[in-house]
């Protein structure tokens, strides 16, 4: 079992930018990887997805705004997020999500 461990969440402006990260406790190499969101009354969705061979997928609402990387050798997957709505407000997970690994979540706020 890996734990996934997300930081980088906070509150910021609308226009703002912050960076996740999702530290795994062991390799993730083989895994396709991706950031969920949940904003309170809503559905999970996620919003960016990662392959081993560092294809990326984006949720319409967040194209052009949000880059996911990922490196390997350090078990990390990032989530660059710029430019930032008060919509992008939620828990934002990252999750291996084909062997079921989550990590428990951090809290983005956008509000001016």
């Amino acid at each position: 079992q890996v734990q996934l461990v997300e930081s980088g969440g906070g509150l910021v402006q609308p226009g703002g930018s912050l960076r996740l990260t999702c530290a795994a406790s062991g390799s993730i190499r083989s895994n396709f990887m991706g950031w969920y969101r949940q904003a309170p009354g809503k559905q999970r969705e996620r919003v960016a997805g990662i392959t081993t061979h560092g294809i990326t997928n984006y949720a319409d609402s967040v194209k052009g705004r949000f880059t996911i990387t990922r490196d390997n050798a350090k078990n990390t997957v990032y989530l660059q997020m710029n430019s930032l709505k008060p919509e992008d407000t939620a828990v934002y997970y990252c999750a291996a999500p084909l062997v079921s690994f989550w990590g428990q979540g951090t809290q983005v706020t956008v509000t001016s």
